[in-house]
Formats: C-alpha cells, sequence, structure tokens
C-alpha cells in the first residue's frame, strides 16, 4: 500500500517529548530492529529532543520506516526555527558546547547514526538528519542516483492522498508522483489503484504513462500526477504531468519549472500532450510537490543546499511551505554522476 512516509511529532514542548520517544521506540520495536539498534535509536531520539528544548523554538520531528528494495532504515528529522548554528563544524566535535554541558549532543548523533547531515543558517533555524539502518553495510550501498521523500497526511486522517512509487531498470528510472482528489480513504484508494496500474504499465514516454493510467482509474475520484523518466544510456529526463503537481528540474545554481497540463487523470484529460525533455548536462536534480505546499516555493534560497543529502531539501520545503492542513508530499531525485 502506497502511503504516508513520514509521521509528523510536535516538539515544541518538553510535555511532548514523552509521547515522542515512546512512539519511535515502538516503531523500531515492531520492525524487528536489534537491541543494540534499539538502544541506538533511543539516544538519538533523546539528543535531538534535547538539543530542540535548549536551543530551538517551534521544534517538530518527522519519522519515518523506509524499504527501498534490500535497505530497510528509520529516518528521524529534527526540523527548529531556531538561531542556527554558528561555527558547524566545529560544534559537530564531542566536548564542544554553548551551554556548559558535556558537549556531546551533534558528536554523537554523528556516530550513532548510519547516515547523518545537518544544515543551518543564521536566524532560518536547522535541520538534522539521522537514519539506522537494520543492516548497517546496506547504509554503504552505493548507486547513480538517489530518490528521497516526505509525504505526511493531513491532520486528523489515517491515511494520506498523497503517494509515490518508482521502478528501476539498467536503462531508466520512472516516477509518479500523486495526489487523490480530496482526502482520507478514497483519495488513498485512488492513488494506490494508479500505483497498481504504474506498475505494469509497459510505455515508456510520459504520455503514454499518464494516458494508460487515466484508464485504469476510471472508477475512482481521480487523481493528478507527474511522470518523470530519466534514461541511464542517453541521460536525459522527459517529465509530462496533469494537475497540480509543481516540478522543477535543478542544478544547484538554477532551475526549470516543468508546466502541467489542466485536467483530473481518470476524469478528463488533454487530447494532446507533449513529453517535456532535459539533459542532465543542464539539470541533475529534479522536485515535485502537491498542493499541499504554499504556491511559489523556492528551493534557491537555501545557500550549498543540494551538497547535502536530498531529504535536508525537502525538509527545508516542508518547514518553510506546508501548509500543514492538507495531505502533502515533496519527491527529489537526484543523479549522482
Amino acid at each position: 500500500m502506497v502511503d504516508a512516509t513520514h509521521i509528523s511529532f510536535r516538539a515544541d514542548d518538553r510535555s511532548y517529548f514523552a509521547i515522542l520517544k515512546k512512539g519511535i521506540h515502538k516503531q523500531a520495536v515492531d520492525s524487528g530492529y536489534s537491541a543494540n539498534k534499539i538502544a541506538q535509536i533511543d539516544i538519538i531520539v533523546s539528543e535531538l529532543t534535547s538539543n530542540l528544548h535548549k536551543h530551538a523554538s517551534g521544534g517538530e520531528i518527522l519519522f519515518a520506516n523506509i524499504q527501498e528494495s534490500s535497505k530497510e532504515y528509520l529516518e528521524i528529522i529534527s526540523i527548529d526555527n531556531g538561531p542556527g548554528i554558528n561555527d558547524l563544524p566545529r560544534m559537530l566535535q564531542d566536548g564542544v558546547s554553548t551551554t556548559k554541558t558535556l558537549g556531546q549532543g551533534l558528536g554523537s548523533l554523528k556516530r550513532l547514526s548510519d547516515t547523518f547531515d545537518i544544515y543551518t543558517q543564521r536566524d532560518w533555524g536547522t535541520i538534522a538528519l539521522s537514519r539506522v539502518y537494520k543492516d548497517s553495510a546496506a547504509s554503504r550501498i552505493n548507486t547513480d542516483f538517489e530518490i528521497k521523500s516526505i509525504i505526511v497526511s493531513k491532520p486528523g486522517e489515517t491515511v494520506s492522498g498523497d503517494g509515490t512509487y518508482y521502478k528501476v531498470t539498467k536503462d531508466y528510472f520512472k516516477i509518479l508522483v500523486a495526489d487523490g482528489l480530496g482526502h482520507g480513504p478514497e483519495a488513498n484508494r485512488a492513488v494506490n489503484e494508479a500505483v497498481n496500474a504504474f506498475k505494469v504499465c509497459p510505455f515508456h514516454t510520459p504520455v503514454e504513462i499518464l494516458r494508460f493510467l487515466h484508464a485504469a482509474i476510471l472508477k475512482t475520484r481521480g487523481i493528478v500526477g507527474t511522470i518523470i523518466i530519466y534514461n541511464f544510456n542517453d541521460k536525459t529526463w522527459s517529465v509530462a504531468g496533469i494537475g497540480n503537481i509543481a516540478c522543477k528540474l535543478m542544478n544547484g545554481l538554477s532551475y526549470k519549472n516543468v508546466m502541467s497540463y489542466n485536467g483530473i487523470i481518470g476524469h478528463n484529460i488533454p487530447n494532446r500532450m507533449d513529453n517535456q525533455s532535459f539533459s542532465q548536462d543542464d539539470y541533475f536534480q529534479f522536485m515535485a510537490c502537491s498542493d499541499g505546499l504554499k504556491s511559489r516555493w523556492e528551493a534557491a534560497k537555501y545557500n550549498s543546499i543540494h551538497k547535502c543529502d536530498p531529504t535536508i531539501l525537502a525538509a527545508a520545503i516542508y518547514k518553510d511551505y506546508a501548509r500543514k492542513t492538507d495531505d502533502m508530499s515533496i519527491v527529489i531525485g537526484k543523479i549522482k554522476n
């Protein structure tokens, strides 16, 4: 089942910390992590919440249990509206503290995590990312690309009306980013029906795939969606979308908006559509977002963030632009070579 990838926990008050810690601990236990891994996760969550209490305001923790083919990991993202961190490289060293403590917070986070990354801006805040893999060796498996997402359900809903799915072969990866009309189970069902069709679709261009999905989900309430394909052989992107999924191609210095067609997949789509193609030489990364984000969001405002893990950029966009009253999805793909 395709559903929200992340759960949002409030962390702007110490009274929420116990609920947050218990919730993440239970997920680790239920997912079959070893006792040693669970202890690591408990310490990571304690350090992140401690840092939020001591240094920040408006804190939030996003938590996910991710399975990517042979990789399974727990992901914890700390987001705050604090003053930012001065001299970040120094603060990542053990023994450095600005609050007269042992100063092992950020250093221990880095050691205990299989993947750790952090981004900060003065007078904006800090985002810290920690991943703990069920098998730590899996964190060292390299691929030619990364696809990361943050998908959060509308508050009060048990499932998300947003979703994403991708498939990979030696020649390409194809990804669907979809938003079911409305909220709740019926929106989620429409997205899952689209994903089921996407899995078996025999076509290799975005427009052909959109038409295939349209025919497959006629009995649902419908979706808006974008198809993004990267061809490993000729190193090109191909994109087409219907409805209000915002898509940008980026290179760290500039970006290109990719316009979608009007319509609803499963109800009414244009008779004529064209694929839009771009070279990897011009753009090495894409970002697609649902209307759970406020309009006019920008990635260029985050100086040097393209050097970070893609999830850091997704979290920064979420921090500044998420409506928090809607299903919300941010999907980022990045070619490494």
